[in-house]
């Protein structure tokens, strides 16, 4: 495979990004890049982030490491909200792109443990969030997978399955 990451997922916030994206790369034999740890590693937490300097400091920090992220042959899990940016919707209409999906009744326990600085009102919020972006990652997808009910190791077969004849 050759152009970029072998896969890039996006998704909405705790949708199992990073989760899939491990065990992707795994059965790729590839590294894996979660651009959320990136900045954290290098900035601190996200949500001290946001309240020291703002979400659109977030936001530049993200692109940073998006574009990064995207230079190398990794498999690439992007924060929920990368998609907003011109640029990083651009670079991602030539990589292999997968849609993770997430029904709200199944992504309320994992968003319940209030670290997310988007999600003050919970699962209001990230229903309003995901109706806002929901078109962005429908238009870059060129896979899409629900982490609802399967098993996230079926999930990353079957990921990995499509990136290796995409």
């Amino acid at each position: 495979m050759t152009g970029g990451p072998p896969v890039v997922l996006i998704g909405p916030m705790g949708a199992g990004k990073t989760r899939i994206g491990k065990r992707v790369a795994r059965i790729l034999g590839t590294g894996f890049v979660d651009t959320d740890k990136m900045i954290v590693a290098e900035n601190g937490p996200i949500a001290a982030i946001f309240k020291a300097q703002g979400e659109p400091h977030f936001r530049a920090l993200e692109r940073a490491a998006v574009k990064h992220a995207l230079e190398g042959d990794d498999v690439v899990a992007l924060g929920g909200g990368a998609i907003l940016d011109d640029e990083t919707r651009a670079e991602l209409s030539t990589q292999r792109v997968v849609l993770v999906t997430v029904s709200a009744a199944a992504v309320a326990p994992r968003i319940a443990d209030g670290r997310r600085p988007l999600l003050r009102d919970g699962l209001t919020d990230w229903e309003r969030i995901y109706a806002e972006r929901r078109h962005l990652y429908e238009q870059l997808a060129k896979l899409t997978v629900d982490t609802s009910h399967r098993p996230i190791g079926d999930i990353a077969k079957e990921v990995a399955a499509w990136a290796t004849k995409a």
